[in-house]
């Protein structure tokens, strides 16, 4: 079991989603690194930071001025503030080069975090949407070593038009997908529960920001969904993280 001792306050985030086409979500999402650095005591980014992750070669060549704002300002925060990222199905090649980067942690897909409020169950989310099989299926796939190792070895022009492509087929997909097949399934999140020992699940991912209650093995249980991010495409604009500390979880939503 991955285990990560957290003391004070910590804040968790998911699924800022940053590309080119975002430039007012990144400014918030600055923004919010700024009072993460005054108020929390560590930061957890647990997946879909970016939209889209084609290698660490990608940050370290010659980044757009996009990304290099973001590594810089990431670089800044952690030379004061404890940081970890981890990764999500659309940044799921973060590697270790990325974290040195930016002077942060890489996180397993799943961690148990020990609080000053307790044990916290911590991932991105999407191992946990067990109904979309066919999600499923490229989700073991993509996570291979050997079909990332191929993947790298191309270009870095080549992987960012299958990454765009893979993108577009991934949306017209998720078009005829019924809403209950992308959410998580009951069985996979008590499982997790069970499998875990704790009564605090945090994930991103579903794009479904919510607290709910599950009773697994006799005990009141609590699954805390973050919210995404976008304050580009449409109104009103979407963001929020999660505060975790000796009085317990805060679901916080676009109140800054």
């Amino acid at each position: 079991m991955n285990k990560l001792s957290l003391a004070g306050t910590v804040w968790v985030a998911s699924d800022i989603h940053l590309g080119p086409e975002t430039p007012k979500t990144a400014i918030a999402f600055h923004d919010f690194l700024d009072k993460a650095c005054a108020n929390a005591d560590a930061l957890i980014l647990c997946g879909d930071i970016f939209d889209a992750w084609i290698g660490d070669d990608f940050a370290q060549a010659a980044p757009p001025d996009w990304l290099l704002r973001t590594l810089d300002k990431l670089g800044q925060f952690s030379t004061t503030t404890p940081l970890w990222i981890g990764r999500g199905n659309r940044d799921f090649l973060i590697g270790h080069a990325l974290a040195q980067r930016v002077g942060a942690q890489l996180l397993p897909d799943r961690v148990c975090l020990d609080t000053d409020y307790g044990h916290v169950l911590l991932s991105h989310g999407d191992e946990y949407c067990t109904a979309d099989a066919s999600y499923q299926r490229f989700r073991r796939i993509v996570r291979t070593p050997f079909i990332q190792k191929a993947f790298l070895a191309l270009s870095l022009t080549l992987r960012r038009g299958i990454a765009d492509w893979a993108r577009q087929r991934s949306m017209a997909a998720n078009r005829n997908k019924s809403a209950r097949i992308m959410d998580v399934e009951t069985r996979a999140v008590e499982q997790a529960f069970m499998e875990y020992d704790v009564d605090t699940m945090v994930h991103g991912h579903t794009h479904r920001p919510a607290v709910h209650q599950h009773t697994v093995g006799g005990r009141l249980r609590q699954r805390i969904v973050l919210p995404d991010w976008d304050y580009d495409h449409g109104e009103p604009p979407r963001a929020g993280w999660v505060s975790i500390d000796c009085n317990g979880t805060v679901l916080h939503q676009q109140d800054w």
